[in-house]
């Protein structure tokens, strides 16, 4: 499975950002001059992944996006494990079903700081369950943009 850089992306256009879990995938995507990154969905994974990855790809072609970035859950350490190995199965699944470009972004303490930047705004316990994934998402997805508006790879 290629693991393309961020530099690696086409340098021009919208790109998607996807925070995989387990039982869902949060979902960002970037506006067309790739300055912010704004969550747009949570798809619920269910018991077979063909109806999340084809739900995945009609936000990726609504939005006419070049690329995806996605999440990689390593450990605070910085090692791999079954989190990392499940997204890599998830990105697999994903160049199985279309070949896109794609690249791997650090998504620690991602979940963590999209708690805490909706705590900060006083939401709802409720309203913060059901937009974190998403909210994550963001994160990563913005973490990627500020690391190519800066060309740091």
């Amino acid at each position: 499975m290629p693991e393309l850089n961020l530099t690696d992306l086409p340098q021009k256009g919208p790109l998607l950002g996807i925070d995989p879990g387990a039982r869902s995938i949060g979902v960002a995507a970037s506006d067309g001059l790739r300055m912010i990154a704004s969550p747009i969905e949570i798809i619920n994974r269910g018991k077979k992944l063909r109806p999340a990855l084809d739900r995945l790809f009609d936000l990726y072609d609504d939005r006419a996006c070049v690329g995806l970035i996605v999440g990689l859950p390593l450990n605070l350490d910085g090692s791999s494990g079954p989190r990392v190995q499940a997204a890599k199965a998830l990105v697999y699944n994903l160049l199985k079903h279309r070949d896109i470009p794609l690249a791997f972004q650090d998504e620690r303490l991602s979940s963590a700081e999209a708690e805490r930047v909706m705590l900060a705004a006083d939401m709802t316990r409720a309203r913060r369950a059901e937009t974190l994934d998403a909210s994550a998402a963001a994160i990563i997805l913005q973490t990627a943009l500020d690391r190519l508006a800066n060309s740091i790879d």
